[in-house]
């Protein structure tokens, strides 16, 4: 059931749902959908209605039927009259008094009743549209079933046999762990300040931050995951964690990585690890550094225990919670 809650709490339930959603919706369109045919022109946008217009004129002149004269202005539908009133304010090279002719024609005929009216296909519903509310309304469930879904694994993680797991014990130990007045210290409030703690057993740890002023204007983003594990079996020991920071405005992300004791003195572990970033050894209350073209970020160690038993000494990490703050970066 642990498992189960943190998966839960870290996957990204919205891309699945919205995945899982538009493939359904998907499947509907396709199955439902009629090939559209014998359309007519009052499909078209307002310029090819124009177009087909003009046509219309153009073909009156040579021929003047009446009937299919009025006919292909019907097949305009409501778009007519302004296809018309266009054609009028700039005739281009059609000779104005066809057009004249053209639509003295139409409205005669029109206003004596002398032709059926076109149908009107606006009242009837499509069965793209009916397939469109569908799938609206099947989004909609599937979001509720989602929400409803995680909401009662929360509560089971919760209240199952009274199982406290790593992920709210590390939610618990960041909620109180006090942050640091930086303003006391003679600095400038941070655009944003975080908690974040690892608790053994969390084997998906991988916090993300989003860093926005406060108009909402985003600049960047930033967090904290497992970088490297040492020995093998559950829970995971974590040897090393991963501190990043992105900038919009900057085309390379600030990346260190905090090791044990252990992993810092391990020359296997650091040749693994040295391409992700640079190497800092972790310890109670040390800070470290991170720059961008525009950001900084400060992260402090605020509590370290390391785990002790099954693995060298000092080798992976039983409890750390990191306080992390971003300012703008001066000059």
């Amino acid at each position: 059931m642990q498992f189960i809650v943190a998966l839960l709490k870290k996957a990204p339930i919205l891309p699945i749902v919205l995945f899982v959603a538009g493939l359904l919706i998907g499947l509907l369109v396709g199955w439902q959908t009629k090939e559209f045919k014998d359309a007519t022109p009052s499909y078209l946008r307002p310029d090819l209605q124009e177009d087909y217009l003009r046509m219309a004129i153009d073909s009156f002149r040579l021929n003047q039927d009446p009937n299919l004269a009025v006919q292909r202005w019907q097949y305009l539908g409501a778009g007519a009259q302004q296809a018309y009133l266009n054609i009028q304010a700039n005739p281009g090279s059609q000779d104005p008094a066809v057009i004249q002719a053209y639509g003295d024609l139409v409205s005669n005929v029109l206003s004596s009743g002398g032709e059926q009216p076109m149908p009107d296909s606006s009242g009837s519903s499509s069965p793209l549209t009916r397939t469109a509310v569908i799938g609206i309304g099947l989004v909609v469930l599937l979001g509720v079933i989602a929400a409803v879904a995680m909401y009662l694994f929360r509560l089971l993680g919760k209240r199952g046999g009274g199982e406290v797991t790593a992920v709210m014990q590390a939610a618990e130990i960041s909620r109180n762990a006090a942050k640091t007045n930086f303003e006391e210290m003679g600095l400038a409030p941070p655009i944003t300040q975080t908690m974040t703690t690892f608790v053994l057993g969390d084997d998906l740890y991988d916090e993300s931050f989003s860093i926005d002023t406060e108009a909402g204007e985003f600049l960047g983003e930033y967090g904290v995951g497992v970088a490297d594990v040492i020995g093998v079996g559950d829970p995971k020991g974590v040897t090393a964690l991963e501190v990043w920071l992105f900038d919009k405005n900057d085309i390379k992300t600030a990346t260190k990585v905090l090791l044990s004791q252990h992993a810092y003195n391990d020359p296997a572990i650091v040749s693994r690890l040295e391409p992700k970033g640079e190497l800092v050894l972790v310890q109670p209350q040390a800070q470290v550094l991170l720059e961008t073209a525009t950001l900084q970020l400060l992260a402090t160690v605020v509590d370290l225990e390391y785990g002790k038993g099954r693995l060298p000494e000092n080798s992976y990490f039983e409890r750390i919670t990191l306080e992390l703050a971003i300012w703008p970066r001066q000059g």
